[in-house]
This record gives C-alpha cells, sequence and structure tokens, in this order.
C-alpha cells in the first residue's frame, strides 16, 4: 500500500523533531545577528568620543551602514536561495558577518567603521529569506506562526544578550585604558567586544553547514508538462505586482512598525544614559533584561495569536495581529521617553517592547501562506529591504537628525524619539487595518476553493 508523505494524518502525528532542531539553529543564528548588530547602541558614548563623530554619523553606522547592503543584497541573495541550497546559503552568510563584525573593532575612524557595518548588513542578508522560506517546507500553515514565532525569539534574546554582555565587557574592562592584544597591538574595550560577540558565530555558521540538509520545496508552481518551473528574478516582481495593494499595505505598514521598534532599540541607551544619568553598564543590565523578558515573550505571543486567529477561520490572521499588537504599542512607547520617573519610564517600556514584537511573527507568516514556493524568498528579501531601509535606516536617523538640527541637544533624544514614534504608529495602524481587507482578497485569488 502507498502513504503519500504529505497525507493530513501522517502530518497531524508528526512530532517533527528534526524541524524543530533546524529553528532552534536557526534562532541562535540570529541570536548571533542581533548581538552583532545590536551592539553598536550600547557603546555610542565611547566610540562617538574615540571616533569624534556626531549622532547623526553614529545612526549613520547603526542603521544605513547595516541596512543599506542588507537590503540590497537580500534580492540577488534570495535568487539564489530559491534555486539552490539554502543551508548553505545560510551557512556562508553567518560565517562573513561574523568575520564582519569582528572586523568593526579594528576600525580607526569612522570610514573603516561603515564599510566593517556593510559586511555585516550583507551577511545577515542571508539569514531570513531562506530561513522563511525553508520553514514553509517544513511546518503546516497551522504550525508556521509559532515556528516563525520560536525562530524570531532570537532578535530579541540577541538584542538582550548584546545589551548584558556589552555591559559586562564594559564592567569588566573599566579601569583598563586600552588593552594589548596578540597580532592587534593595543585596543579599547569597545573595540574588543566586537570580536568577543563576533567569532564564535563562525562555529554556528560551520554547524549549519554540516547538519542541516535543505528540505523538499513544497507548493511549486509546474508548466504544462507538470515539471517544476524554473525561478527567474522576475517572478517574485510580477506576483507582488499582482497583488500590489495587499503588499504595499503590508510591507508599508510593518516597516512603520519595525521603525518604532529601532527606534526604541537603538536610542534607549542614549536615553537612559543622557537623561536618567545611568552608566553604560547599569543601561545595559535593564536593557537586556527588558528584552530578554518582554520582546521574547511579545514575539511568542504574537505566533501563538496567529496561529489562534487562523483556527478560527481567518485568512487575514496575521495582519489582524499587527493591528492588535500596534494599537497596543503606540500610547507607551510615545510616552516612556517623556516621563521623568526611571521606574516609570521602564514600567512604560515594558508594554511598548512586547507589543512591538508581534509584526517579527505575523509579518512573516501573512508573506509565506500568500507566496509560491518558488518566490518566497524573493518575496520575503523585498519586505526586508523596505523594512530595514524604513524602519533601521530612516528611523534611526530621523530621531538623530531631530536631536542634532531641530533640538539642538544630546539631552532632548527622548523628545526626537516621541515624535518619531507617534508618527509611525499612527502609520502603521491605518496601513495595516487596511491591509487586511486586501490580504482576504488576495488569499480568495491565491486559494479560490479555500477561500
Amino acid at each position: 500500500m502507498n502513504i503519500k508523505v504529505d497525507d493530513p494524518v501522517l502530518q497531524r502525528n508528526k512530532t517533527y523533531v528534526y524541524e524543530w532542531y533546524v529553528v532552534g539553529l536557526f534562532m541562535v543564528a540570529y541570536i548571533f545577528s542581533f548581538v552583532d548588530r545590536q551592539i553598536l547602541a550600547l557603546m555610542i558614548e565611547p566610540i562617538k568620543a574615540d571616533l569624534q563623530i556626531s549622532d547623526t554619523q553614529f545612526s549613520l553606522l547603526h542603521g544605513l551602514a547595516f541596512s543599506l547592503f542588507y537590503a540590497f543584497m537580500g534580492m540577488p541573495i534570495a535568487y539564489l536561495a530559491d534555486r539552490f541550497s539554502r543551508p548553505k546559503i545560510i551557512a556562508v552568510g553567518v560565517v562573513f558577518w561574523s568575520l564582519t563584525t569582528a572586523a568593526c573593532g579594528l576600525s580607526k575612524n569612522f570610514l573603516q567603521m561603515f564599510l566593517a557595518r556593510i559586511g555585516v548588513g550583507v551577511g545577515e542578508a542571508a539569514l531570513s529569506p531562506s530561513a522563511y522560506s525553508m520553514f514553509s517546507d517544513m511546518f503546516p500553515k497551522e504550525k508556521l506562526g509559532r515556528a516563525v514565532g520560536i525562530y524570531s525569539i532570537g532578535s530579541f534574546v540577541g538584542g538582550g544578550l548584546a545589551f548584558l554582555v556589552g555591559g559586562y565587557v564594559i564592567a569588566l574592562l573599566k579601569d583598563l585604558h586600552t588593552i594589548d592584544v596578540a597580532f592587534f597591538g593595543a585596543m579599547k574595550a569597545w573595540q574588543l567586544a566586537f570580536f568577543i560577540v563576533g567569532l564564535p558565530g563562525v562555529l554556528v555558521g560551520l554547524l549549519i553547514w554540516l547538519t542541516v540538509r535543505d528540505p523538499a520545496r513544497k507548493g511549486l508552481q509546474v508548466d504544462a508538462q507538470g515539471r517544476a518551473k524554473k525561478v527567474a528574478l522576475s517572478d517574485g516582481l510580477r506576483f507582488l505586482a499582482r497583488h500590489r495593494a495587499t503588499f504595499t499595505c503590508h510591507y508599508l505598514g510593518f516597516s512603520f512598525y519595525a521603525m518604532v521598534l529601532f527606534c526604541m532599540m537603538s536610542w534607549s541607551p542614549a536615553l537612559y544614559i543622557r537623561k536618567f544619568g545611568l552608566t553604560p553598564v547599569e543601561a545595559g543590565y535593564m536593557l537586556g533584561t527588558v528584552l530578554l523578558l518582554a520582546n521574547t515573550t511579545g514575539v511568542l505571543f504574537g505566533g501563538w495569536l496567529t496561529d489562534y486567529l487562523a483556527k478560527r477561520g481567518h485568512h487575514d490572521a496575521a495582519m489582524r495581529t499587527g493591528v492588535i499588537g500596534a494599537l497596543g504599542m503606540t500610547v507607551p512607547a510615545v510616552l516612556f521617553p517623556q516621563v521623568d520617573q526611571l521606574w516609570l519610564s521602564v514600567t512604560l517600556l515594558v508594554p511598548a517592547m512586547f507589543f512591538a514584537s508581534f509584526p517579527m511573527p505575523a509579518s512573516t507568516a501573512a508573506m509565506q501562506i500568500l507566496a509560491p514556493n518558488q518566490v518566497r524568498a524573493q518575496v520575503s528579501a523585498v519586505f526586508l529591504l523596505i523594512s530595514n531601509l524604513l524602519g533601521l535606516g530612516l528611523g534611526t536617523t530621523l530621531v538623530a537628525l531631530l536631536t542634532d538640527r531641530y533640538f539642538g541637544s544630546p539631552a532632548a533624544v527622548g523628545s526626537s524619539m516621541s515624535l518619531v514614534i507617534i508618527g509611525a504608529s499612527v502609520l502603521t495602524v491605518l496601513l495595516l487595518w487596511q491591509g487586511c481587507r486586501h490580504f482576504r482578497e488576495s488569499y480568495a485569488r491565491v486559494n479560490p476553493t479555500l477561500a
């Protein structure tokens, strides 16, 4: 008797042990990616002092240098991921960004740091589009939100660890002006921190290369002879054009959502150091704890809520989750930089971070559910391009420009944050609310027998 591999009964009884191992390993890689990109924020003051740069220049290092090449390398890398081995592409990316993170520690001026941050962005562009595509082939739709949610935890575990490790390194080396390192000579504490967080990622890349296999691709489009169609770089763009209303609302709505999140993650250390007088060590420990608790919980809840709404028959479940999260995030996110009591600011920061984490699984699930297999990585890459340019590149720089040019004082960073957050939050709610209807219409066209 022949038994189909995709038989629904077998799918329900399957334990997915290997698949969850892959999710866990990719989550570890994602942890390292966010440690490598986020640790820069905690060390803002010593880096500004040593490299003689302004808030605006620092925002270019933290946002534009990373996001520009992360965004534009995403499409060609995603094109390769839709054609070739996704685990191998991920492994090479992990090793590359780990080495360029360490290279940030060798920077002696703004230009050198900018180029090293570009390398980090190029390497990290290999991870998420390929991982999202693989998850869609490894899990049924009712488990996809949970899988993406667990993977997405890595972003905030990584962000939290970046603050905690950065704070620990600063505390450990606070009495040393420079440290002699073999082959590299005298280095500052912030330079050594990049080596400490960057180099271990090489081992993660090797583990992915050796232990993860590329899953069979599901939902492939076929030609008249029943053979899988060869994907072209233009195929993903044509699919987006056919559903342009849906993806305009999705891409822009979740990108403005990301702007709020990146604004809080990038500038909260400066806020608490400048306004409340915390040391970098104290700010690192406090923010690291918030990210590890509030953000990771928010990601898991966002993934669960997406799956719950989907099981209740809402085809636009992922978009609805985004709307719910944005509504919950707006008020505390706008207020936490404005209050004068530290305890009240942190109390408001916790729910702001919790709800700001919802779009990580929601935005991904929405894309993977609609897109055919051959273009899933490309559709994700276009989103990451827009999201990183708007959310990370433009968002972090807007805060710096307002602080430097409009308010004219580093102490005004909290006011700059609130202005950016309130504008981005309103746009998020309006776009995602409108996107729910467009998503339902697209789902009906893609799945006419299920809608």
